[in-house]
């Protein structure tokens, strides 16, 4: 029998921080839950890692609204796990940007990577 992950256990919340780590560049952290980044540019917002859900994206845009008002144009996926790209629809983006290999693996593994995220990330779905 394969040994479970301690994160199966673990349903408490996460302590969320967003720090500004360069002018106009954020770190969107939650204690070992998948992170994002935040780009401010001119005229829109570029967000890096779109979150495990909806839900939690918008915790994200809660952050973003917090410094600015300016739309969130682009979504960069530049990973294919689902905890990191299944919330890309609550951004509203209209620009999802994503390499080719990273799209490949979606669609090759897409709904057993969703199977074992669920069982490893409960609290996150």
């Amino acid at each position: 029998m394969a040994k479970a992950f301690a994160s199966q256990g673990d349903m408490s919340e996460k302590k969320i921080t967003f720090d500004e780590i360069g002018k106009d560049i954020y770190a969107f952290t939650a204690e070992g839950d998948p992170n994002s980044g935040v780009l401010i540019g001119d005229e829109s917002v570029m967000i890096i890692e779109a979150q495990a859900t909806p839900r939690l994206a918008n915790k994200v845009i809660e952050c973003v609204r917090s410094v600015t008002d300016k739309p969130i144009s682009h979504v960069a996926r530049p990973h294919y796990h689902a905890v990191r790209v299944l919330g890309a629809s609550a951004f509203g983006a209209g620009q999802v940007i994503m390499g080719d290999t990273a799209r490949a693996m979606v669609v090759e593994r897409g709904q057993e990577d969703w199977d074992s995220e669920f069982q490893r990330f409960p609290r996150l779905f």
